[in-house]
């Protein structure tokens, strides 16, 4: 329930003439938006007894963190939040569950990646990290393996880095499209990554210091999925043995997406991968849901990085 002065009257108007409600013109689906989060905050503030000067050092810190909105809504949890409702829209709906979880997006995607067939190459070669080999199937309804479904990839360097934002890097690395081949399969040569951590003394790290947390993430590799007639999906997988993988501060772990990864030694093996050294290995299938409408198929919109 809202604060006594947040109801009455003259905040009830006020919050009418601040949202555009007592308007002609304007969307009113929005004024309503509108005016339910400004009540919200007003809210807090009387129930908290907000100072003057702790409202404006609040807006201050988010005019400073502006460009870091991207990690502090992810670190607030919105991100996986938003996934918890459309799991719950999906379940009240009755679709199948059986298709692969969906988790966060993420800030640090970029479009237009290079398209391979089948195989693809993720990474420059200039990374010394541990090699990776990882590769499975996209399956559809039935278990039916699809064929020509493409497989977006992209992850960070062996320092918790990503190209396009980390300049050293170049352009596209550790990011490719892959088309699936004849049986659905898809496969790529990459370096394990590594899990980053959001910049040390910004808007992120300070917010989740002042509340007692980190700002770490798990080593992960993101993942869209689609296929013509097939729900989009967003996932990430994580690297099974990193030590933050349940202590993730954008609470992207979910079950079902933590594939078992195998140490190869073995020499014959290595030589077959044409390497020179021992490589991680992860096998893994995306099962995709039919979708409902066109709409399911495409790429939610957002605010993303611009192709290089």
């Amino acid at each position: 329930m809202e604060p006594k002065l947040v109801q009455s009257s003259e905040i009830q108007r006020l919050l009418d003439r601040v949202s555009g409600v007592s308007e002609a013109s304007g969307d009113p689906r929005t004024k309503q938006i509108v005016r339910h989060i400004v009540a919200a905050l007003y809210s807090a503030i009387e129930e908290f007894d907000i100072s003057p000067a702790e409202f404006w050092g609040a807006l201050g810190f988010l005019q400073q963190g502006a460009a870091e909105f991207g990690l502090i809504a992810p670190g607030l949890g919105f991100d996986h939040f938003l996934d918890l409702r459309m799991d719950e829209k999906d379940k009240a709906a009755g679709v199948d569950e059986g298709g692969t979880p969906r988790t966060i997006e993420g800030p640090l995607y970029v479009p237009g990646a290079p398209l391979a067939k089948g195989f693809a190459r993720l990474d420059d070669g200039t990374d010394k990290g541990e090699g990776l080999i990882m590769g499975g199937r996209v399956l559809g309804k039935g278990g039916r393996p699809l064929a020509g479904a493409i497989v977006d990839v992209w992850h960070a360097n062996s320092l918790g880095n990503y190209s396009y934002f980390d300049p050293s890097q170049s352009r596209y690395n550790n990011r490719r499209r892959i088309e699936t081949d004849v049986q659905g399969r898809y496969k790529f040569q990459s370096i394990v990554p590594r899990g980053y951590a959001v910049p040390p003394n910004g808007a992120t790290e300070r917010i989740l210091s002042a509340i007692g947390r980190h700002g770490k993430r798990p080593a992960h590799i993101h993942f869209f999925v689609s296929a013509s007639g097939y729900r989009h999906l967003t996932t990430q997988i994580n690297i099974a043995d990193d030590p933050l993988l349940h202590d993730d501060f954008a609470h992207a772990t979910r079950e079902g997406l933590i594939p078992g990864i195998l140490r190869q030694t073995d020499a014959a093996a290595i030589s077959a991968q044409g390497l020179n050294a021992p490589y991680s290995e992860i096998t893994f299938d995306f099962t995709l849901c039919p979708a409902r409408s066109a709409a399911e198929t495409e790429l939610h919109d957002r605010p993303r990085a611009a192709a290089l």
